[in-house]
């Protein structure tokens, strides 16, 4: 899976000892007491996650039912009497007749083993079925934690808006000050300065939401983590995209496929055995009261007719193991396209994001460095110097959303795929 950490800006050395103020807002702590790593909160999410604890009874079901299955017909012991409390020379037990037997029935066609086939074709289900969970289960906490993350740097960028926001007013109430621009222009400084505010006040309040929903995917009720630590930039090379297709056949969703067609044939042919006639016997003794004498009885049977009574079940059967092939054709079809949506997701949005802070930001950065200068010695007006602002910290939340958007293909790319894209080098922090 994908680790991700916070991001980390590059700025001209004048802009930096601008935006030192940042580290003083009161609420934002740059000092990360309690940070969380995907790698832990993935762990913690298979160790504690109730979706897959409940596969332990699930397991413990589909082994009880294993072993009534390899279980032989049950044998009956029967009592039956005769001849008994009628009239004449058949009133009270002089003539009753008593005979006690066993029966039980003989099986043919094999189907104890097909049961137990059946039972271990239920159990291996369970098994695909729990990885493909636990790889969902994965991919979920990749996602939010990529969310998180995302919200984590916006609120960075948040607290720089709003250190830009405090440097604005206090050069526009300066320069108010020398006569250089109307007192008007203090107001509006004051009023970006409230409004930078309030959108800090909302990313805070909507990333204590996104900490709690990664949280309870391990059970917690409180996000029990202060920052997250990453790498939103650490992008990778995915390869063209029928090597990477061909990981699919290897994925526990593929497993999946695979394990239910194997128990619906498991199925086929237990209704198949089930068309065999089994043939019941049954052998006592028989006490005769009225001479004392007793006698062996032995007796066996077979249902008529009852391959015509299984044909429904077999024909059903068959249809079910038609309708899997369908289904895994038809399901192959949509995974294809949602990888081949995902892996152009990713190179699209890696490269934009590259682009950004390697291209644009730093360009952005010079020009407000050079605005807020023109602006002191009264070159460029106000407008110029917050449109400056404006267009660095968009671009600086736009590198975040492709950033993260590339991070949310490539975390769905091996969702789908089952294992890793590329295994980059891990840096110090992880």
């Amino acid at each position: 899976m994908l680790f991700v950490t916070s991001t980390r800006w590059r700025a001209p050395v004048r802009l930096r000892a601008i935006l030192l103020c940042v580290a003083a807002l009161p609420g934002l702590s740059l000092a990360a007491d309690r940070p969380l790593t995907l790698a832990e909160a993935g762990q913690r999410t298979i160790d504690q996650n109730p979706r897959l604890a409940v596969f332990k009874w699930r397991f413990g079901e589909l082994q009880a039912r294993r072993e009534t299955a390899a279980l032989r017909p049950q044998t009956a012991l029967s009592l039956e009497a005769e001849n008994v409390a009628g009239s004449g020379a058949q009133s009270g037990f002089e003539s009753a007749e008593l005979t006690l037997a066993l029966s039980s029935v003989i099986e043919l066609g094999g189907k104890a083993t097909a049961r137990v086939a059946v039972a271990d074709a239920r159990l291996a289900l369970a098994e695909a079925r729990r990885q493909a969970q636990a790889l969902d289960l994965l991919g979920e906490v990749t996602r939010r934690f990529i969310t998180t993350q995302a919200l984590q740097a916006k609120l960075e960028v948040a607290a720089e808006a709003q250190a830009l926001a405090a440097t604005s007013h206090e050069l526009v109430r300066l320069r108010v000050e020398r006569g250089g621009a109307p007192e008007a222009e203090v107001l509006r400084a004051r009023a970006e300065q409230a409004r930078a505010g309030l959108r800090r006040d909302a990313i805070e309040a909507e990333l204590a939401s996104e900490k709690l929903a990664l949280a309870t995917l391990w059970g917690a009720d409180a996000a029990d983590f202060d920052r997250l630590r990453g790498n939103l930039f650490e992008f990778t090379d995915p390869g063209p995209f029928e090597p990477l297709y061909e990981r699919v056949s290897r994925s526990p969703t593929i497993r999946v496929f695979g394990e239910r067609r194997r128990l619906r044939q498991a199925e086929l042919d237990l209704a198949r055995a089930r068309s065999r006639q089994d043939i019941g016997w049954s052998a006592g003794v028989r006490r005769f009261e009225d001479s004392g004498d007793t006698a062996m009885t032995f007796g066996i049977s077979t249902p008529l007719f009852s391959r015509r009574r299984s044909e429904g079940e077999v024909q059903a059967a068959m249809a079910a193991r038609s309708m899997v092939d369908y289904r895994e054709q038809a399901d192959l079809l949509e995974l294809r396209a949602r990888l081949y949506d995902a892996w152009q997701g990713y190179r699209q949005g890696s490269a934009a994001a590259v682009k950004l802070r390697d291209d644009v930001l730093p360009a952005l950065e010079r020009a407000l460095e050079q605005t807020r200068e023109a602006y002191q010695r009264g070159r460029y007006s106000y407008r110029d110097w917050i449109d400056a602002q404006r267009d660095l910290l968009d671009a600086r939340l736009t590198t975040i959303d492709a950033a993260s958007n590339a991070l949310l293909n490539l975390a769905l790319m091996e969702q789908l795929t089952g294992t890793a894209v590329a295994n980059p080098p891990p840096s110090a922090d992880e």
